[in-house]
This record gives C-alpha cells, sequence and structure tokens, in this order.
C-alpha cells in the first residue's frame, strides 16, 4: 500500500485518478476532517477478508468445542449446525481439513479453496441427512452387494 495519505480536496482535484489508482491497487488512505484516516480496497478484498475471519472464528470455535469434549448438538454447535450428521472424529478432520485451507486462503489473499473446502462439506452433510443415501455411503459393502450391468443397446429412435 502506498504511504501516500490524501485529502478531502484531493478528491476534487486531479489527484482523484491517484487516489482511485492506489485504491485499486491496494488500498489508498484518506484523512478525514477529524483527524482519522479512512481506507479504502477493493471491494473484493473487503469481502476475501470478511470471509476468512469469519472462517477463522468458526475454526477456533469449533477446535473450542472438540476439546471441552461436550456433547455436538445443533444450539452448541451454531452457526455450524449443518455439521452434526458427521461423527466427532469427522468433526476432526473438518476442523484439521479448514485449518490448513485458511492458512492456504491467508497466504494466497483468496479464499477460494476455502469456499471450495466448505462447500464439498456441506454437500456431504446434505447427502448423510438422507437416511438412504447416509447407508449408501456409510454402509459396509461386499462383492455380493454387486451385479454385472448388461449391456443395453443404443439404438436410436426419432
Amino acid at each position: 500500500m502506498n504511504d501516500v495519505i490524501y485529502q478531502a480536496s484531493d478528491l476534487a482535484s486531479g489527484k482523484r485518478v491517484d487516489f482511485l489508482r492506489d485504491a485499486r491497487n491496494g488500498g489508498a488512505r484518506l484523512r478525514d476532517r477529524d483527524g482519522s484516516s479512512l481506507l479504502f480496497l477493493p471491494e473484493s478484498d473487503v469481502q476475501a477478508l470478511k470471509t476468512i475471519s469469519y472462517w477463522s472464528k468458526q475454526q477456533l470455535q469449533l477446535t473450542k468445542l472438540l476439546e471441552d469434549e461436550i456433547k455436538l448438538t445443533p444450539s452448541a454447535l451454531g452457526d455450524l449446525a449443518w455439521l452434526r450428521v458427521f461423527a466427532r472424529p469427522d468433526l476432526v478432520e473438518f476442523r484439521d481439513e479448514l485449518h490448513e485451507v485458511l492458512i492456504a486462503a491467508i497466504s494466497d489473499g483468496s479464499p477460494e479453496a476455502l469456499e471450495e473446502c466448505v462447500n464439498a462439506w456441506r454437500t456431504t452433510a446434505r447427502q448423510l441427512e438422507d437416511p438412504l443415501r447416509r447407508s449408501v455411503l456409510l454402509g459396509t459393502h461386499d462383492s455380493t452387494d454387486f451385479v454385472e450391468a448388461k449391456a443395453v443397446s443404443s439404438k436410436h429412435v426419432d
């Protein structure tokens, strides 16, 4: 970020182009009339910071819940109530994976990997809520459960 601190009057002059360029390229500071400094960033940067911050908080709260070894009810899980379908070992795996993608997101300055991780876990959670899907996904299977599929003719009918 540029060390220049713009004044409000600069926004009415030719310096507004410089101000916008600096804001676009990592941040521009504007000194308010009361002496406080206002920071202008691209909205995508702010959204990335908000997403990373939110999931960092969730990861810390889940870590605390798992360490306290309390019953993980929807109420205790709060915003993470969608995780209620998972067993404790799966929650530990989620927490650890979340930790790793948070580090990557911070390093990359992008929440993309973080969002992919959370979406994959949410998708799995939705599948596990259905009893039939849950039994297929988590049940035991042996070779007698399967039969060879017969070829179907591929005649095209118009």
